[in-house]
């Protein structure tokens, strides 16, 4: 059996492979951003389901004590309720041949995931998110599916970007930011997806807002 998934997930070597393979993201994005204002950023901040695109732009970065990066998980509802926050929420378990944190019950059977955007709707995190969490080398926090909606509308609205539901987490994590967090900060955001394919349910679900 030939095994393949397309995140940094699974037995060794697979999430290795996956996250140097998308590393490119954050090859491009440190050259970028040094072109562009002259200097490394304050923060990194990319959504996480899985984790594969948040591994590629913080792998690049992760070795400058003067950058954090900053994971992003699919909030849902709420932590009361459904949502797919398993660093936040969960406990180590086996899924897919990996050992992380999974959302489970007492009895180790894997719980369902929610979250808006299907991309983060994964009820485990590769183990190399495990890792940078416990070292606490990376932040993690998570984002709710309003809290996602906003961020998709407003960035859409200021800059003519439709980003997809996945990355307007990220989004809507800089936007909640205070004003004195940001003060002389530079921050990179990681649109790991276009919003083109979310149009349908976004409108929707927005149909309401803007009757």
């Amino acid at each position: 059996t030939y095994y393949l998934i397309g995140t940094v997930a699974g037995p060794h070597p697979y999430p290795m492979m996956v996250r140097d393979i998308q590393s490119i993201i954050g090859w491009e994005a440190r050259e970028q951003i040094q072109q562009a204002e002259g200097r490394l950023p304050d923060k990194v901040i990319a959504c996480i389901g899985g984790g594969s695109n948040a591994m590629g732009i913080f792998n690049h970065f992760l070795e400058e004590e003067s950058v954090e990066c900053i994971g992003i998980e699919a909030g849902g509802e709420g932590l009361e309720g459904k949502h797919g926050c398993s660093l936040e929420k969960g406990s180590p378990g086996v899924l897919h041949g990996q050992l992380s944190y999974l959302l489970q019950d007492e009895d180790g059977q894997v719980l369902e995931a929610h979250s808006i955007s299907a991309g983060l709707d994964y009820p485990g995190i590769g183990p190399e998110h495990a890792y940078l969490k416990d070292n606490g080398i990376v932040t993690y926090d998570h984002i709710t599916d309003d809290e996602a909606m906003d961020a998709f509308v407003w960035l859409s609205q200021k800059e003519g970007i439709i980003p997809a539901f996945e990355s307007s987490h990220a989004v809507a994590y800089l936007k909640k930011m205070k004003p004195e967090e940001l003060q002389g900060k530079l921050v990179l955001i990681n649109l790991s997806g276009r919003g083109d394919k979310d149009m349908i349910q976004a409108k929707d679900i927005l149909a309401e807002q803007f009757q």
